[in-house]
């Protein structure tokens, strides 16, 4: 079980997240929602350890703080961050990329099995194996940024934007691997413009609006609330 309590997070004087409440129970599926400058990133990247939060904040992995660790400890506790923008390697081979993503202690005795596994849940990237990252398209480079997390073996993927920039077609079969990786067992925490096809595949969902959570609910509940449908999916 992942817990975030009273997150708080200031950059300077700038409030971006207020009293933050989250939790995601083993092998859920979980969506963000919120406009651009809602807080949205800055909540993984302070689960992810990538930020640090303001005094009082709880972030909890199965009972245990997290909240102090450096970022590749959160890895070894088993959370992997595809952060916005990808953040892959470009000088790299894919299959370097994927191989830097098993470098934690968690993931080297099973590094090839789970190569293979991303192989099968992005075929494109066998085939390009051995091709460098940055001449490959926008939604390649996405591949191998979530199979590269997928290397480390985590209990928790968090996804920031995963489809921001992408063509429809690509969008529908990155959702299709994470869909598959959700019903293996591994918990998503997905932040996603793309209201209808991330509460798709997710379990539950909150709404965040100036730093704040102000609604969670049911996937199938918030697809269908006209506050959301107002906000996020342009219907009256």
């Amino acid at each position: 079980m992942l817990e975030v309590s009273g997150l708080s997070l200031h950059y300077g004087q700038h409030l971006a997240l207020d009293s933050v409440d989250v939790r995601a129970a083993p092998g859920e599926s979980v969506v963000i929602l919120g406009a651009n400058g809602a807080g949205k990133s800055s909540l993984l990247k302070a689960i992810a350890g990538l930020v640090r939060p303001d005094p009082g904040t709880g972030i909890r992995l199965d009972g245990q703080s997290i909240l102090t660790l450096p970022a590749h400890s959160v890895v070894e506790a088993g959370i992997a961050l595809v952060p916005e923008g990808r953040g892959i390697f470009g000088d790299l081979t894919v299959e370097e990329n994927l191989l830097l993503g098993a470098f934690a202690r968690r993931a080297r005795d099973d590094e090839a099995a789970r190569r293979d596994l991303v192989y099968e849940l992005f075929p494109r990237l066998a085939e390009r194996r051995r091709q460098i990252a940055s001449t490959m398209s926008g939604g390649e480079q996405q591949m191998v940024a979530i199979g590269r997390a997928l290397m480390s073996n985590p209990d928790c993927l968090l996804l920031d934007e995963p489809s921001l920039g992408l063509a429809p077609v690509v969008v529908v079969e990155l959702f299709q691997a994470l869909e598959k990786v959700h019903k293996a067992g591994v918990g998503l925490i997905i932040v996603e413009q793309n209201v209808r096809i991330s509460l798709s595949i997710a379990d539950r969902g909150y709404l965040m609006e100036a730093g704040r959570i102000v609604g969670e609910g049911a996937a199938g509940t918030l697809i269908d609330d006209p506050a959301v449908q107002r906000a996020f999916l342009g219907m009256g």
